[in-house]
């Protein structure tokens, strides 16, 4: 991880920070964009094998024109390249990653916290991975900070990017 500062064209200095994998509480989403085709998702899938590039979250929203895959990729960086190279259009967004408390309703546990923060639900699913046999969610909002700062209040776990890497 490298961090330095630069100069902008104002005389401003700007913060920036690169790295491989990332410690901030947020996970990555591919959106990509697919023809709507027999064998589309399949030739997808392939580009990963013989990487160390695991799925662990996968959408698809199909339309007559094309589908559009939403991902969860277990090496972020790696999968970009992967995609890139594909030539296929995509769009990065950035999701909380969470562990679900062991309660009778967690999925209800994590909407009271967000209703109670006025922070809207977007998009939400299962990963296919585990810790300490809770389920693993990935989850869109509408306030991103905001709603990192009501879950961890509310004693929810969070997930880097990192840490991701280890449950695969």
């Amino acid at each position: 991880m490298s961090n330095g500062s630069q100069s902008d064209d104002f005389g401003s200095v700007m913060d920036y920070q690169t790295a491989q994998g990332r410690d901030y509480p947020a996970i990555r989403q591919f959106t990509v964009f697919l023809e709507n085709r027999v064998g589309q998702l399949s030739g997808f899938l392939r580009r990963f094998r013989g990487s160390e590039v695991r799925i662990l979250a996968l959408h698809i929203h199909d339309s007559a024109d094309c589908s559009i895959l939403r991902c969860i990729l277990s090496h972020p960086e790696q999968g970009r390249e992967i995609i890139e190279r594909a030539g296929l259009a995509m769009i990065e967004s950035d999701l909380i990653g969470l562990i679900l408390p062991n309660s009778d309703q967690p999925m209800l546990d994590l909407c009271s916290a967000l209703l109670q923060a006025e922070i809207n639900l977007l998009q939400s699913y299962t990963l296919m991975v585990q810790k300490q046999e809770c389920p693993v969610v990935a989850i869109m909002v509408d306030n991103i900070d905001q709603a990192q700062q009501t879950l961890q209040a509310n004693g929810f776990r969070l997930l880097t990017e990192n840490e991701l890497q280890d449950l695969v």
